[in-house]
């Protein structure tokens, strides 16, 4: 499990939390190469090594085009998703921009898929997210902490007018962090910055326990009086989970009594789309007997707002509940196997080799062969992939 815990005394920004990143090993060509796939032109990332109060740092600068244009909610999460990007930078980018619209949406009372975003809707904001996202995953950060956030005082200038510091949407983004505010007339957190932690840090406070691997600090714009205005971001390996340190899960649920069996159906098939670990229906009775349904779904805590954005849309609920579970996962991985020549994916883990369905099946109706003669074809040449890999990881000891 790599971690990433950003140290946030001087806040923290868009850019910021890119330029840490990228200052603690995160390749900036690969990055780009990332961020390459949204379908938008007009843009730059200049990357330089500065200072900050003496302190060595790295500064992103996103240029743009201007065009005026104003995005919806729903225009950036079409940019997000039309953009072929890796699975999780997809997700991470997804539910960072959900949670900014919620914090919008309750600001200005308005539903959160008709907010307009101003600031945090140009090209740069767009590029400072899905860079964060794309470096998180150049660097296989499995998990974000963060610190205590601190903020600014005064007022800023925003698209509506002088805003006070922090920022409405700050204050709504950060409701169960820790903050605290330092006598600086500057804006040291932005909503951007703050999306980024509401919707993929695991948790707050002091550095956690890992074995330091990097460390890198991204500079603001200013150059502040004593302070220096930059994030940090530390990286390392966390200690491998007991049996009374489990990974972090939460378990959003719905019950509904006026949805159709292909409704359902459907809502599971989106529901693990989005993201979800795992998804279920369990048949139960409300009151007055009705026959009804609970729809489950067991995700990351970072893909919260999004799942529970599915599970409304889908089901037409009025509401989502939802309780924090711990899991204990086996360790496994995906592999492919060859049957009659075509590709099947498999998973491996201790004991066992569990073939991917919908691979085989599609095989069985190509091939004209019995869907269990393919999975076990696949089974066997799955446990032979495992066996020599075993054999290698022997070897090598």
């Amino acid at each position: 499990m790599r971690v990433a815990w950003f140290h946030c005394f001087a806040g923290i920004a868009g850019d910021m939390a890119l330029a840490s990143l990228i200052d603690a090993g995160a390749d900036v060509y690969e990055v780009r190469a990332i961020l390459d796939r949204l379908p938008v032109t007009g843009w730059s990332l200049d990357v330089t090594a500065v200072q900050r109060c003496g302190l060595g740092a790295t500064r992103a600068d996103v240029g743009v085009e201007e065009t005026g244009i104003v995005r919806t909610h729903a225009n950036i999460s079409d940019l997000v998703r039309q953009a072929a990007l890796p699975p999780r930078v997809q997700q991470r980018a997804l539910a960072t921009f959900a949670s900014l619209a919620e914090a919008e949406g309750h600001i200005h009372r308005r539903d959160p898929s008709l907010v307009h975003f101003h600031e945090v809707g140009g090209m740069d904001a767009i590029v400072d997210v899905v860079g964060t996202c794309a470096a998180l995953e150049v660097l296989g950060i499995d998990e974000i902490h963060a610190s205590a956030v601190a903020t600014g005082t005064g007022m800023v200038r925003a698209a509506h007018g002088l805003l006070p510091n922090p920022t409405p949407a700050v204050v709504e983004l950060l409701k169960g962090a820790p903050t605290y505010g330092r006598d600086v007339g500057v804006e040291l957190t932005t909503p951007t910055g703050a999306a980024l932690l509401a919707a993929l840090a695991k948790g707050f406070g002091p550095l956690p326990a890992i074995t330091i691997e990097a460390n890198g600090f991204g500079a603001g714009t200013r150059d502040l009086d004593g302070l220096p205005n930059v994030t940090q971001v530390v990286v390392g390996t966390a200690a491998e989970a007991t049996a009374t340190d489990g990974q972090p899960v939460r378990l959003l649920e719905v019950n509904v009594d006026d949805v159709t069996g292909e409704v359902l159906a459907h809502t599971v098939v989106a529901l693990l789309d989005a993201g979800a670990h795992d998804a279920w229906v369990t048949p139960i009775l409300m009151k007055k007997g009705r026959p009804a349904y609970t729809v489950s779904a067991l995700v990351d805590p970072a893909l919260t707002a999004q799942i529970a954005g599915v599970l409304l849309a889908e089901t037409g609920s009025l509401g989502v509940r939802g309780q924090v579970l711990e899991r204990w996962p086996s360790l496994r991985s995906d592999e492919q196997v060859a049957v009659y020549d075509e590709p099947v994916r498999v998973k491996l883990s201790p004991g066992r080799v569990k073939v991917e369905y919908d691979d085989a099946a599609a095989l069985a109706r190509s091939s004209r062969t019995p869907l269990r003669q393919v999975i076990s074809e696949a089974a066997t040449a799955g446990r032979r992939l495992k066996l020599n890999d075993d054999d290698e990881a022997r070897d090598a000891d």
